[in-house]
């Protein structure tokens, strides 16, 4: 309390000493506007420079840190470490500065903060936004507990490529998915109270396309229509904006020749006019001075002045903002009151998240409290089981005792650092339980035989003797192969998706020196090139990387005490010359028809299709669709579609299944895709029980941007698929006047 009644003495003597009104504790919009409106007029402009500039604590000394907050110089600090510093640091703004205006902390909070959750990719494999919602809201409990304000979080970009890295941050390839989740990952966030100290503010980050990076490399040109700019990598922005995110990050990559983070068209046109967005614009790291290697700008100076009036408010380092701002102004290229606009935004921010109340978000008590808490550890391994997706499984599935012993070989098997994923904030390899450790513990040490094999990457092939001798000793094997965590993330590009170093060798060594049942348990950060495995082994768990409950889960699904029921968000491809590769891509003139492979659009080389397809995941339970009924069958736009159809359990295992309805405009103005997801439902169905299921899709649903990007809809024949994935289903048709 006492705290508080500082901030407000500090602000209150200097707003009194220019006699204008201040309502400090209204939290009104009206309240919040006079407060800001009152702070703002008493701030020089050094400080309202300060509030657009925010540094990594990192890269810098705690005493040059220490001096920029107390002079006013920046607005924001990230990657302070540890709450020690972040109370620290928070203590010289409120204390020490002229104005005591408090700093928003930054951290990187993408799935999990202490407590580490499945990565993103994985846990859009549950298409659960429930899901998503809590584990964003436990990741929110903990950091704010140790002084974080603000996550640079969720990356809401679609992805088409399996070889660019940061495929893993995001929610795959489907706008329509991705805009839900992003909604409930804004939601998990920020909560409905922003101004709670458990709250941060969310970031749906990179604005945008820069999932479109040109052969998956990151940071690459980007070159795309509007029109797929408008359908495919705009809408989950949106949604998040829609759910109240008040901040954006905008992106490293360039859009059509502009950089996104000094792009009006994405910035002011969009965002700000379009979609009346009143929060504020990040760079990325750097990105405002990475405009003079794009060939942007030519200097510092340039580069600052073409971001800010594009529409970036404040700049994560670079220092273009903290070196050249005060001189734009002055010389009359930026005006003061353009500055006014950036900084009202910023404060407002910190407003709405309680900072002016309450600056010290974390202290000692809540950290020892809030971190790794029982149901936090609870809802982890929980929302891994929901993610694990089952690729293949030829009866070997789940394993029993007869199964037993298990040959368990692989270079991930007792790994638990690679098992985190890239992005894992604060998460540590000891709070990890790996796939051996697991393993041991349900079946124990004597029906358990490891070896290595060999490593993830490099190293030889000295230990495969090893493995294939206690292969022939065991009953069942499970290769446990995949990616280290830096594979994939940012900076994690991969050329070649298949698996690294000598695993494949392993993998068919094994296969060629035993008649072994062979369960592969994949842990990777993207969607794997893994034909050989998918036509060799007997059974394929894709388990991603699921944070620090990872063994555990997997265990859980290998020994049948969880029934898998995720589905793939992204499409896994017979070779990595297929990327970019997606389910909703366009027909072409010339489809593939039959098993012709010439002069039509595929390849000479490769038989047609995808390894497995979005929406694809096996469970041990067997669904059977019937009973389409579709109503009614013609309709204008103002209708709504009902589609009712049935579902039937008929094993004896209770399962969840993720029924997913697809669309296609089969003759439009602009050519469409050959389908897109338009609902999905996830329900539990019991042995031998039989569930209607309703969709309903207003046709407004159904329309398009047209070559004038105007949304429409337009007459005509639609066809419609409800089924397990993309592939396979009931179809049916329906017809808009």
């Amino acid at each position: 309390m006492e705290i508080k009644k500082l901030v407000f003495i500090r602000i209150l003597i200097a707003v009194i000493s220019l006699e204008i009104p201040l309502l400090f504790c209204n939290n009104t919009e009206r309240g919040e506007n006079k407060f800001i409106d009152s702070l703002i007029s008493v701030m020089t402009l050094d400080e309202k420079i300060g509030q657009l500039v925010q540094i990594d604590y990192g890269t810098i000394s705690h005493e040059r840190a220490v001096e920029l907050v107390r002079e006013g110089k920046v607005g924001s600090l990230f990657n302070l470490g540890i709450l020690d510093n972040c109370l620290k640091l928070q203590r010289t703004a409120v204390e020490e500065s002229r104005l005591g205006i408090p700093l928003i902390i930054g951290q990187d909070v993408i799935h999990g903060f202490r407590t580490i959750f499945p990565i993103p990719l994985a846990e859009s494999c549950a298409w659960d936004p429930k899901i998503s919602e809590r584990n964003a809201r436990i990741a929110a409990i903990e950091a704010s507990a140790c002084g974080v304000h603000w996550t640079f979080a969720p990356m809401v970009d679609i992805a088409r490529d399996a070889r660019w890295g940061r495929i893993a941050e995001g929610s795959g390839e489907d706008p329509y998915l991705g805009s839900i989740l992003a909604s409930a990952k804004v939601r998990g966030f920020q909560s409905n109270n922003l101004s709670k100290n458990n709250t941060i503010v969310a970031c749906p980050k990179h604005y945008v396309a820069y999932g479109a990076a040109e052969g998956g490399r990151d940071y690459n040109t980007v070159e795309i229509s509007l029109i797929t700019l408008h359908e495919i990598y705009l809408p989950p922005f949106l949604s998040a904006i829609r759910e109240g995110a008040l901040t954006i990050m905008s992106a490293f990559n360039e859009i059509n020749g502009v950089p996104a983070s000094a792009n009006p068209y994405t910035l002011k046109s969009i965002l700000r006019d379009n979609w009346k967005f009143d929060g504020f614009v990040v760079s990325d790291y750097n990105a405002v001075n990475e405009l003079i290697a794009h060939g942007f700008a030519k200097n510092m100076k340039k580069a600052a002045m073409k971001a800010f009036l594009a529409g970036v408010d404040m700049e994560m380092m670079g220092y273009t903002y903290f070196n050249h701002m005060k001189e734009l102004v002055e010389e009359g290229t930026i005006q003061e009151e353009q500055i006014d606009k950036s900084v009202r935004r910023i404060l407002k921010v910190k407003y709405r998240l309680g900072l002016f109340n309450d600056p010290y978000y974390g202290n000692k008590e809540r950290e020892q409290k809030e971190i790794l808490k029982k149901e936090f550890v609870k809802q982890a391994r929980q929302s891994a089981r929901e993610s694990i997706v089952l690729l293949k499984n030829e009866g070997v599935l789940p394993i029993s005792d007869k199964d037993l012993p298990l040959a368990v070989i692989g270079p991930l098997a007792d790994s638990k650092e690679d098992l985190l994923g890239s992005w894992s904030c604060y998460g540590r390899p000891e709070d990890v339980i790996s796939i051996l450790e697991a393993l041991r513990e349900k079946y124990s040490d004597r029906n358990i035989l490891y070896h290595k094999g060999c490593e993830i990457i490099g190293g030889n092939k000295k230990g495969f003797q090893k493995a294939i001798k206690i292969a022939k000793k065991a009953k069942t094997i499970l290769l446990v192969l995949g990616e280290a965590s830096w594979m994939s993330g940012e900076a994690g590009s991969r050329a070649y998706i298949g698996l690294p170093g000598y695993q494949l060798e392993l993998a068919k060594e094994i296969r060629r020196n035993t008649n072994k049942p062979i369960i592969a348990i994949l842990v990777n950060g993207r969607p794997l090139a893994i034909k050989w495995l998918a036509d060799n082994v007997d059974a394929i768990v894709e388990s991603w990387q699921l944070g620090i409950q990872h063994g555990p889960t997997v265990v859980d699904i290998l020994s049948g005490d969880y029934n898998p029921s995720g589905k793939l968000t992204v499409t896994f491809p017979q070779a990595t010359g297929q990327e970019p590769i997606y389910y909703n891509h366009k027909n072409t003139g010339r489809p593939p028809v039959g098993e012709r492979r010439r002069y039509v659009s595929w390849y000479v080389d490769l038989p047609y299709g995808v390894l497995y397809p979005f929406g694809y995941g096996l469970s041990y339970s067997k669904f059977d669709y019937h009973d389409l009924e579709i109503y009614p069958r013609s309709l204008s736009i103002n209708d709504t579609l009902h589609i009712k159809f049935k579902i039937t359990n008929k094993s004896n295992i209770a399962g969840k299944e993720i029924t997913q309805l697809y669309i296609r405009d089969i003759s439009a103005s602009i050519t469409r895709p050959v389908k897109e997801l338009k609902r999905f439902k996830k329900i539990m169905i019991s042995p031998k029980e039989t569930v209607k299921i309703e969709f309903k899709l207003p046709i407004r649903e159904c329309g398009f941007y047209n070559e004038n990007l105007e949304y429409v809809i337009e007459p005509g024949l639609f066809k419609l698929w409800v089924g397990p994935n993309s592939a396979e289903g009931l179809e049916g048709e329906f017809i808009v006047k």
